[in-house]
């Protein structure tokens, strides 16, 4: 079997490496069986009848309209983790430049013409800045990201407040027990001296630092923000920092608002920025595209639920469908019409959507395949 991966932006040749014999690689490829992407938009896209999967070498998938996708039976996929160390790394660096005035110090004494040293001893003092060991950090959001931050704050001899209702069985195993747990964002605005941000951005989590929030927060609290620019509300962070409740602000989204402005440290998107965590990306993004063409299992898909099983039997059967009742009873019907058995299976569930998985004790029928697509609520089918 052959395929097909279409790349939308640059994606680094040790990720791409990793489909080996039976792919086509290429940018223009017009009907391809994957995608491959960065940060390329595709909301005006149309995709074509043999698109079975898009893989998003990053964290966020703003750039992916994922229902449509679910739509079409189209699974998409992103690299929660692979980038994970190298925002940690950004997040440690924006607490003390944010701190320090690092950045403001660099600035003037780059301007100086004469009797530098001189003006480095008359000047410094405008620079001072308060340590982050002893202070208090509170991380919105425990991911892969977030429990990174946290350990490597109780490392530096910070105290860490953690809030994530949501956390992971896997993200709790990783996370130091230094780190406090906050019930909620009150707690973590009323305490924290630093505050940092690794949540998604969608309709729920949109200006989740606004004026009310600020006005809980402690005098001079320095605001991180390395996940989305709309997960803070510009105007009203303007405001904080003006009125002295925040006390600097770091982001890796600049915009017009944001950039010259006092208190403010704008980073170019530099998150994921670093050569590890782009080959860390592609590599995950590729292999997740990989297996999920050759064996239909599904590993950190965004709008289909993870739903993986060991090959066996003759044939496989994946169906992804509707999340509605009987779905799985009119599948293996269709199958014992045909007079053929199942030898394992296994149906998952996320949302709306829902995936489903047969390995055959015998080759299917057109008849049998036909059957099945037919069934209300099926989005596609692949025999593998």
């Amino acid at each position: 079997m052959s395929y097909t991966i279409k790349t939308l932006n640059k994606i680094a040749k040790t990720g791409l490496d990793k489909f080996g014999e039976g792919y086509t690689i290429a940018d223009d490829a017009a009907n391809p069986d994957g995608i491959l992407l960065r940060s390329a938009s595709m909301h005006e896209m149309e995709f074509p009848e043999s698109l079975l999967s898009i893989a998003r070498a990053g964290a966020g998938v703003n750039n992916i309209p994922t229902d449509k996708c679910a739509e079409k039976g189209i699974v998409v996929f992103n690299t929660p983790g692979a980038n994970a160390n190298a925002v940690k790394e950004l997040a440690i660096t924006s607490m003390l430049i944010s701190s320090r005035k690092i950045v403001d110090g660099i600035n003037w004494a780059n301007g100086l013409t004469q009797d530098v040293a001189k003006e480095v001893e008359k000047g410094k003092a405008q620079f001072v800045g308060p340590e982050i060991e002893g202070k208090v950090l509170g991380v919105i959001g425990l991911g892969a990201i977030g429990v990174l931050i946290a350990n490597a704050a109780v490392n530096l001899g910070m105290e860490v407040l953690g809030y994530d209702p949501f956390i992971s069985v896997d993200a709790a195993w990783g996370l130091s027990r230094a780190v406090k747990k906050a019930t909620d964002l009150k707690t973590i605005f009323e305490k924290a001296d630093y505050i940092t941000l690794h949540i998604p951005y969608n309709a729920q989590t949109k200006g989740t630092l606004n004026a009310e929030a600020f006005a809980q927060m402690k005098k001079g609290v320095r605001v991180i923000n390395l996940s989305r620019g709309e997960l803070v509300n510009d105007d009203d962070i303007l405001a904080a920092i003006e009125a002295g409740t925040v006390g600097g602000y770091v982001t890796d989204f600049p915009n017009e608002k944001m950039i010259n402005k006092p208190g403010v440290i704008t980073i170019p998107h530099l998150g994921a920025s670093t050569p590890e965590s782009e080959d860390n990306c592609a590599h995950m993004a590729a292999m997740q595209t990989k297996v999920y063409l050759e064996t239909g299992n599904i590993r950190n898909s965004v709008n289909f639920p993870n739903c993986e099983m060991p090959l066996s039997g003759v044939q496989r059967i994946t169906v992804a469908h509707k999340n509605i009742p009987n779905m799985v009873g009119q599948i293996s019907t269709a199958l014992a019409d045909a007079q053929i058995n199942i030898k394992d299976m296994i149906n998952k569930s996320r949302g709306d959507y829902a995936y489903t998985i047969l390995d055959l004790e015998s080759v299917s029928s057109e008849e049998s395949i036909a059957k099945i697509k037919a069934i209300e609520g099926v989005l596609r089918v692949r025999v593998i």
